[in-house]
């Protein structure tokens, strides 16, 4: 099958998205698609002659609906800020167009029944999936295989954190991940929902919240305009989830750890064992087995280290070779990978742009836990689908 992407924004993630396109033929044997162009969307002058000069991309244009429209293009990829996704999203499932979105997939609930209702109401027949990459690292889909394994047996409790520390300087410009009415929200919906998603992949649905947040610096010179102005988003949230399995734990969302670059971490515990991970040390798993012999001297008690590194399976091509360390796009690259696939043998991907959606409803569940300062109830729309 060939295949035609258009991109809606050519920021970090566009770009990342592009990086995924063109490589994957060195990074898979004999794939079911082939990418035949890429076209992307950049709304200001400076941003299109940018991109025409990369090379890369059959169109470079200044309206998304010029993507939508263009019967050469089978895909759309929604890169854009939050608060424009719920219109692209909207016009591409009219389309019939394959959707790979960026997280978080809109800003409310309310944007989210919109698109959920498109979605089961239009007649769409499409391959939708949202670039949770996190999933696809190599250590974390060794960590699902084992707790599918039953190798915990039951989970009590886990601890898990995305952690950055770029809104740790006072003086730092205020950008649209931190406005409200862009982003929807600040740490926990831009990396909080990184790590909501991975619990519930790893360990089931999320059935109550408690949170709290804070916002340590109170304004902001605009990165515009260079205006002090109000900051109305989180630095840090802190959250209590119960899961639908009994499981309990706690997330950390911050952008103010300072110290830190680009940390997710989790730690699970169960009857049987733990796991635990981190995405700066990102080529091991760490396993603990309490069926392990603790005697003489301890005997074989203790966490083990297993060599995740690069090993995808087929038809990963071997390059680069699976005992190289990771790297941060190779789990974008997968995760495109996974979607194109999906796309080319007429089957779902996941996580869908429904599985995508869900996730809304945990975030709103945490802003209104730390405004009631008290525990709430995840209301998922219609039960689990």
């Amino acid at each position: 099958m060939e295949l035609g992407v258009g991109i809606i924004g050519f920021g970090f993630m566009g770009r990342a998205h592009t990086y995924g396109l063109i490589n994957i033929p060195l990074y898979y044997d004999d794939p079911p698609f082939k990418v035949k162009h890429i076209s992307v969307c950049r709304r200001s002058e400076e941003g299109r002659a940018v991109a025409a000069r990369m090379g890369y991309y059959r169109r470079v244009v200044a309206d998304y609906r010029e993507l939508i429209d263009d019967p050469e293009i089978d895909v759309i990829c929604v890169s854009t800020p939050n608060q424009c996704h719920e219109e692209q999203l909207l016009a591409a499932i009219a389309a019939g167009k394959h959707i790979y979105c960026d997280k978080p997939v809109v800003v409310s609930v309310d944007e989210a029944e919109a698109v959920l209702s498109a979605l089961k109401t239009s007649g769409y027949r499409g391959t939708t999936q949202v670039a949770l990459h996190n999933r696809f690292l190599p250590a974390v889909m060794r960590a699902k295989q084992l707790i599918e394994e039953d190798f915990l047996g039951r989970v009590y409790q886990y601890r898990a954190a995305y952690l950055h520390s770029s809104n740790s300087d006072p003086k730092r410009p205020l950008k649209w991940k931190a406005k409200k009415d862009i982003g929807g929200g600040g740490s926990l919906v831009d990396l909080g929902s990184h790590m909501v998603d991975l619990m519930q992949f790893l360990l089931g649905d999320i059935s109550q919240v408690y949170a709290t947040c804070e916002t340590f610096v109170k304004e902001r010179p605009d990165a515009a305009t260079g205006v002090v102005t109000p900051v109305d988003t989180d630095d840090l949230t802190l959250m209590v989830l119960r899961h639908q399995s009994g499981a309990v734990g706690t997330l950390e969302a911050t952008k103010s750890a300072t110290g830190i670059c680009d940390e997710v971490r989790f730690e699970i515990h169960g009857e049987l064992g733990a796991l635990r991970f981190n995405l700066m040390d990102p080529n091991w798993l760490e396993i603990y087995d309490a069926r392990d012999e603790a005697a003489p001297l301890g005997g074989m008690r203790g966490f083990k280290k297993i060599e995740c590194v690069q090993q995808y399976p087929k038809p990963a091509s071997g390059f680069p070779a699976p005992k190289v360390s990771i790297g941060w796009i190779r789990a974008h690259l997968h995760c495109m990978y996974s979607f194109l696939e999906a796309v080319a043998l007429g089957r779902a991907a996941a996580p869908s742009l429904e599985e995508g959606l869900r996730l809304q409803w945990v975030l709103d569940a945490g802003y209104r836990a730390a405004q009631a300062r008290a525990e709430v109830t995840v209301g998922f729309p219609g039960g689990r689908s």
